[in-house]
């Protein structure tokens, strides 16, 4: 029979309400942590604030997603359609004249790149899939779903201090600290 070995992945603090929860990301946010997240059953209003958390960079990348498909259709059209197969309709000249024509693919094609981009987007910012995370052994953390309020804070940050980050959790109100830890 082979042992399981585990790691410490960090501590996971309860908190009662949603202001709670917001004060205690205040604090936690004011000690200088930089891996540690918020679990609330529903979303709270201006808890990514009181986390110090920045503008997400999804739109940027969801723009050029879009740009690139807009430019691609245009070449892809005006390609196609004027300099390598001129398309003569009704006695025009195949020239810019004809971009209006264009716009039904341009559009298409535009949307449907800034869709996938928002698809590919989220899920490599937010390092999915990933199939198990630690939290997910907590028996505690199950009630993040439905009626409780957590923090927690990776070991991998670097002001982590197994005494002084559960100290903290404990001064900010957090209740139930669980030292988590996962499977190897």
């Amino acid at each position: 029979m082979t042992k399981k070995i585990k790691r410490v992945y960090g501590y996971l603090a309860e908190f009662e309400t949603a202001s709670k929860l917001y004060k205690g990301a205040e604090k936690v946010r004011d000690a200088g942590f930089k891996k540690w997240d918020c679990y609330s059953p529903y979303p709270l209003h201006g808890l990514d604030h009181a986390m110090g958390l920045k503008r997400s960079v999804l739109p940027f990348f969801v723009f050029f997603g879009g740009l690139i498909g807009f430019c691609t259709a245009v070449a892809l059209a005006y390609g196609t359609q004027v300099m390598i197969y001129p398309t003569v309709v009704q006695a025009k000249p195949a020239n810019l004249a004809t971009i209006a024509a264009f716009f039904p693919i341009m559009f298409e094609l535009t949307i449907l790149l800034s869709g996938f981009t928002t698809l590919f987007g989220v899920l490599a910012l937010m390092g999915l899939p990933r199939l198990n995370h630690p939290l997910f052994a907590s028996k505690q953390f199950q009630k993040a779903t439905d009626d409780k309020f957590f923090i927690a804070i990776e070991v991998r940050d670097s002001n982590f201090n197994k005494e002084e980050t559960k100290a903290l959790l404990e001064g900010a109100g957090g209740s139930n600290i669980e030292l988590v830890e996962e499977e190897i």
